[in-house]
């Protein structure tokens, strides 16, 4: 063989293993860019899958007052338990709700007819149906209504057991039976309820509902008992989500309760929540005025421009950022509002007479909208 035709074959050689080495890395991005594709997938359906078992998980409709009569019969299955349930409208998913029963390993469901409401949530449903309490009237209920502070919800409590209301306010700002609470609740009464600058720690945890209970009179512990078994009930549909936004269940309901008071029946309110975020992003104060008459201890219609000056942590004109704490409670609607804004460029915004509530982008366009809809201004 001739010293061209060595040269050549080498040649040959050499092309082929290029080739080869060429073709070799385009396999291996083919594979990655499958491998990619396939991971975003799976992420993608767990996640959906996920955020839909947790939806199903929750009330059908939270602010439903319905009550409807189902019966289940004796030797009943879980599925067929299920089934009757979404047939009446009382959970979304009888499929999930099967598969949430045998993962919490529940069980002895009682039969019989039971008072259900699409208020409820599977928890709740599930542990009604275990007791078999709602086979016997309730003798005893207490509504919590939305947006209510702790010294009303103290004079509700007092009202409705004829207790003295300044003794239930007391109990209810005890330090030490604020303490056995945090030990009993540690998951969502933690040491930011008892920072020096919060006024009453227990304000904004005592959930908006309606409590029923079994025995006349209950104590002011049954009942504070009932209120955070249903505020932890609530708050654990959002734990993936406020770590995932990063806001503790203090700065979550911290929030919450600014949208709450705020907003009006007509209002957005995810988008009160963008306007809070935005504020806070550009480091102006939220100035809202709940705010201004939480410190100032009372109610008012207006809000003038000395009640601005009160000295107090929670005076969001003097101080940026959040509040030492909520200034309310607030019910689902609000808390999710607090997780989920939307996104806008809104800075501003206002409540006409009507309750209609006008968002604007700068002050100049905040404050036409205040001459153009405001009557009476501060």
């Amino acid at each position: 063989m001739t010293t061209d035709e060595k040269g050549n074959k080498k040649e040959v050689i050499r092309q082929k293993m290029l080739e080869q080495h060429h073709e070799a890395r385009i396999v291996r991005k083919i594979v990655l860019i499958i491998s990619i594709i396939l991971l975003l997938f799976i992420v993608l359906i767990g996640g959906g899958g996920y955020f839909y078992i947790q939806s199903a998980l929750r009330p059908v409709d939270s602010s439903s007052k319905i009550k409807k009569t189902v019966d289940i019969p004796i030797g009943s299955s879980v599925t067929g338990i299920g089934e009757r349930l979404e047939k009446n409208g009382i959970i979304k998913n009888s499929k999930v709700f099967k598969y949430y029963v045998k993962l919490k390993n529940e069980g002895g469901f009682m039969a019989g007819k039971y008072q259900l409401s699409p208020s409820m949530d599977v928890p709740e449903i599930v542990s009604r149906l275990k007791t078999g309490k709602v086979l016997a009237e309730a003798s005893f209920k207490i509504t919590i209504p939305e947006g209510k502070q702790l010294k009303e919800i103290a004079g509700i409590m007092a009202k409705a057991t004829h207790q003295n209301e300044a003794d239930v306010f007391n109990k209810l700002n005890d330090k030490e039976y604020i303490k056995s609470l945090m030990l009993k609740y540690p998951d969502i009464l933690t040491d930011e309820i008892l920072h020096s600058t919060v006024k009453y720690p227990l304000e904004g945890y005592l959930y908006p509902a309606t409590y029923p209970f079994y025995k006349p009179n209950p104590t002011v512990e049954e009942m504070v008992t009932a209120m955070l078994d249903k505020t932890r009930t609530v708050l654990s549909d959002y734990t993936a989500e406020s770590k995932e936004k990063k806001l503790s269940i203090h700065q979550l309901l911290t929030m919450a309760s600014l949208v709450e008071e705020e907003a009006t029946g007509k209002a957005d309110r995810k988008t009160i929540a963008s306007v809070f975020y935005n504020r806070m992003k550009k480091g102006m104060p939220l100035q809202t005025d709940p705010t201004v008459l939480y410190a100032q201890g009372r109610h008012k219609e207006k809000v003038y421009y000395k009640d601005l000056e009160v000295d107090s942590p929670y005076n969001t004109y003097k101080h940026t950022g959040l509040p030492p704490g909520p200034i309310a409670n607030s019910g689902r609607v609000s808390i999710e509002a607090a997780l989920e804004p939307k996104q806008t460029d809104y800075y501003y915004f206002l409540a006409t007479d009507s309750g209609d509530v006008i968002f604007t982008r700068t002050l100049a366009e905040h404050n036409q909208k205040k001459t153009e809809y405001i009557s009476n201004k501060k």
